[in-house]
């Protein structure tokens, strides 16, 4: 928001009197996360060293910067090399006459250098570069040479506290915070209402009432369809407006992923300080789902197992073709699926994703669907990586027992168990996994 939102427009303002600014320089520099990640690879221990190398190519060639933050977050203190390194970069720049014509975005070396505009410049620009990654490798040197241990799993820690900071959801202010005593429907709400909303919604379901919460309603639906009797409703951060718009009665937090959040968490605390009571678990709870799993929603026939990897679009089209070709849907649905995905992804975490249709799309659904795909060697996804790809295509509630077997995989199983899913040769395995009632 500071580089793009203030830095920027000053930028673009010093170009057109001076023909360069710095100012685009000022967060783009890669020198000074460069040099602490060169210290990792000369000086740590353990997964940080061996992982150094390859964090520092794609944070200096491919301009993605938020690599080194796990670093940073594994030894907070690094933060002043950080600071020094980039205080010696300005002033070189400034010393030397440095700038860039417009913004470098990412912020990679190849991409500094195609906006320098002269010689001069480049050179200015460059020593920069150099300066703050001496500077920043120099001071980080000294605070992990002093570390008297490095834990191997420290990274994959700060790692993940830096996805869970990411994925924590936004609340509005205390005043429209629904009290727990007075808590009785929670809605999720996405575009569509079929795929992530109903996911997030069934995995926060199924964790009420294993906790004795069996008096709140826990539904999903489309934005445009929010019913008036919603306390809280949870849906993505990019559909914010819409959502506040189409329930301004509700409470409402927005989220960035809906199964990996912590919704969850925000609503128990609120229902224990409340004290709100709860009973024993239905014994007939898990029988609920074997009432609802119809075999025609996932036929065996539709669980491919052993595909080659392709591109997400590729791998989009081919479920999509899928839902097709079992009558689940017409043919328009398919680049509804690939619009869905323009707009959100629809990866959900632990190598799983579930395309879908936007809601522009719905009357193309003939009736409710599932397909799986295993990629195991996997499709990219953005920045990560799915195995299972699922194709959805739904209409009513038919298809919700399999969403909350597939919440079970997302929440409850362990890797080891999941790489078995992602690379398992018996499709029947998979099948049984979407379909069981337990």
């Amino acid at each position: 928001a500071l580089n793009h939102g203030v830095l920027s427009p000053l930028g673009i303002q010093q170009a057109q009197e001076y023909g360069k600014s710095m100012f685009f320089l000022l967060e783009a520099n890669p020198g000074p996360g460069f040099g602490i990640l060169l210290a990792y690879w000369m000086f740590g221990k353990g997964m940080a060293k061996s992982s150094a190398p390859g964090a520092m190519i794609i944070h200096v060639l491919g301009g993605i910067h938020e690599i080194y933050f796990p670093y940073i977050l594994m030894k907070p203190i690094l933060i002043i090399a950080a600071i020094a390194g980039g205080m010696s970069g300005v002033f070189t720049l400034g010393l030397l006459g440095g700038g860039l014509i417009a913004p470098s975005s990412p912020g990679s070396i190849f991409a500094i250098i195609a906006m320098t505009p002269n010689t001069s410049a480049l050179v200015a620009n460059l020593s920069a570069f150099a300066v703050a990654t001496v500077v920043s490798c120099a001071v980080a040197s000294v605070f992990i040479k002093m570390s008297k241990d490095v834990e191997d799993d420290s990274l994959e820690s700060a790692r993940e506290d830096m996805a869970e900071r990411k994925n924590r959801g936004k609340e509005l202010p205390a005043e429209k915070k629904v009290a727990g005593k007075d808590l009785k429907v929670i809605v999720y709400a996405c575009d569509a209402g079929m795929g992530s909303s109903a996911l997030g919604a069934a995995a926060l379901r199924k964790k009420l009432k294993k906790d004795g919460y069996k008096d709140i309603s826990v539904t999903n639906c489309a934005i445009g369809a929010i019913p008036q009797e919603a306390q809280l409703v949870i849906s993505h951060e990019k559909l914010a407006e819409r959502a506040l718009a189409d329930s301004p009665q509700a409470e409402h937090i927005w989220v960035r992923d809906f199964t990996q959040n912590n919704v969850y968490e925000i609503v128990t605390a609120r229902l224990k300080e409340a004290a709100v009571e709860t009973s024993a678990p239905d014994a007939g709870a898990q029988e609920e789902a074997a009432e609802t799993v119809s075999a025609d929603v996932l036929r065996q026939e539709n669980v491919k197992i052993g595909l080659p990897s392709v591109s997400r679009e590729e791998a989009i089209t081919a479920a999509g073709k899928m839902l097709v070709a079992s009558g689940y849907v017409d043919e328009g649905y398919v680049q509804g699926m690939l619009n869905r995905e323009h707009d959100l992804s629809t990866y959900i975490g632990k190598g799983i994703a579930i395309p879908h249709g936007e809601n522009a799309v719905k009357d193309t659904i003939k009736k409710t669907g599932i397909v799986v795909c295993q990629y195991p060697d996997g499709v990219k996804f953005g920045d990560e990586t799915a195995y299972l790809v699922i194709g959805i295509a739904g209409v009513g509630n038919d298809h919700l027992a399999i969403l909350a077997n597939i919440a079970t995989m997302v929440g409850d199983y362990t890797d080891e168990q999941l790489e078995q899913l992602f690379k398992t040769k018996s499709a029947d395995e998979l099948y049984h996994v979407f379909t069981k009632a337990d």
